[in-house]
Formats: structure tokens, C-alpha cells, sequence
């Protein structure tokens, strides 16, 4: 009887165990040459990226990301960009990983949770997928090699523009994210093309219709836009 109890406890946790979501954001550091580098990973769907930057100043360091797959004690991550090894782009690594309450492990780095895909309304990997221009929206083809995604946790962002065909990467930038009545807000952490950037914040008007994010404002340059971001399908 007793044995039969235990067998039982034993399968009423296995659920609570499996249902520790990788989906989110998650931070690591390491130190060099005294500086502490900070590693930014986001898991949004079936997306990843991860965004490497010095965290007291936001110096752009490097990025990679693309799709991934549970494999059961490992993950698949195939890379559609990679500054740190632009020939990784297009295969995939087989990474062990387990997730400890608040800690991921994956390979033979720690990472502590930021969030889990929450509070913010846009957790995903979204493409850009249109413009509005003289009044109406010219729509684009997101299936194309060059790509321009914005992954989000909830409280996390990244951008990234590359081109899967030609292993370009063409630009980054990151940070934290907050949406409320209606506001989108960046706070710009790192930005590969501009330094300067970072700790600036950016507020954009923000709706949902039909599944797409609709993302109107100034952008940092001051210019107008609007833009239709669509959700990356598997």
C-alpha cells in the first residue's frame, strides 16, 4: 500500500514539474577585465534571442537568436543570426537544459528569470509586415530571407534586422518595455548603432486588430511612423 502511495505522489508531481515555462525573459552576467557583461535571453513562442551588452554603460557586445524546439532534456536552437559566428547561422545546436524554479539552466551557463512572459500585452516574436503610407497600409511579405523581428517578454524587447540568406546582420537594440491605456514605452538598454541611445525612452500608441500590432508614433530620430507588426508562426 505504502509502495502504491508513494508511485502515486510520485506522478501527481510530474506535471508541476513540466509545467515550468522556458517562455520569458532571463539574465545572466560574467566579469572581463573588471567590466561587468550582462546576457539578455527572451523566449517568446517558438523564438529566441539573446542580447550580450557592458550593463553599466548598455556598449552593444553582440546578439544571436532564431527558433527553437524542446527536445525533451535538451533544447534545439537553430540559428537565423549570430554576431558572435555569422557561419552558425542556418544550424542548430542541441543545448541540455533544466529549468530549477526561478534558474534555467542551459549548457553551462545559470540564468536567473526576469519575468514569465508577463505583464506586458506583447509577449511574442512579431515581424515587421507593413507600413502605413499616404493613408493606407502597404502590407510586405514577411516569408522573404530579410527580416526585421521584435521579440518580447514582459517587461523585455529586442529588434533585430538580418538577412538569413546572405548571414547578414544589418542592426539591434534592446531594453525594457512597459504597455499601459494604450502606451507603448521603450527604455532603451543597448543599441548597436548608437551608444548614445541607450537610457532614452520612447513612447508609441499601441493597438491590437485582428491579431496584429498596430505601432504608431515618433521614431528616434523624430520622424512619424506606423507600423503593423505580425506574429512569427512555427
Amino acid at each position: 500500500m505504502k509502495k502504491i502511495l508513494f508511485t502515486l505522489l510520485g506522478l501527481l508531481c510530474l506535471p508541476a514539474i513540466h509545467a515550468q515555462s522556458i517562455q520569458g525573459a532571463w539574465t545572466t552576467t560574467q566579469s572581463s577585465n573588471g567590466i561587468e557583461i550582462e546576457h539578455v535571453l527572451i523566449f517568446a513562442g517558438d523564438y529566441f534571442s539573446k542580447g550580450i551588452f557592458e550593463k553599466s554603460t548598455g556598449k552593444f557586445l553582440g546578439t544571436k537568436g532564431g527558433s527553437f524546439k524542446s527536445n525533451g532534456d535538451a533544447l534545439d536552437l537553430h540559428y537565423e543570426y549570430s554576431t558572435t559566428d555569422p557561419e552558425s547561422v542556418g544550424t542548430t545546436d542541441a543545448v541540455a537544459f533544466k529549468i530549477n524554479g526561478e534558474a534555467l539552466e542551459l549548457g553551462e551557463w545559470t540564468w536567473k528569470r526576469l519575468d514569465d512572459g508577463t505583464p506586458g500585452d506583447l509577449h511574442g516574436a512579431w515581424l515587421i509586415s507593413g507600413r502605413k503610407r499616404d493613408g493606407e497600409i502597404v502590407k510586405r511579405d514577411t516569408s522573404g530571407p530579410r527580416k526585421t523581428m521584435k521579440i518580447l517578454s514582459g517587461t523585455r524587447f529586442q529588434w533585430i534586422a538580418y538577412n538569413t540568406e546572405t548571414k547578414q546582420f544589418m542592426g539591434t537594440g534592446g531594453g525594457t518595455y512597459t504597455t499601459v491605456d494604450g502606451k507603448y514605452t521603450e527604455n532603451i538598454g543597448f543599441f548597436s548603432r548608437d551608444d548614445s541611445r541607450v537610457g532614452a525612452s520612447l513612447q508609441f500608441d499601441y493597438e491590437l486588430q485582428d491579431g496584429d500590432w498596430h505601432h504608431s508614433g515618433l521614431s528616434s530620430k523624430g520622424d512619424p511612423i506606423y507600423e503593423v507588426w505580425s506574429l512569427r508562426n512555427p
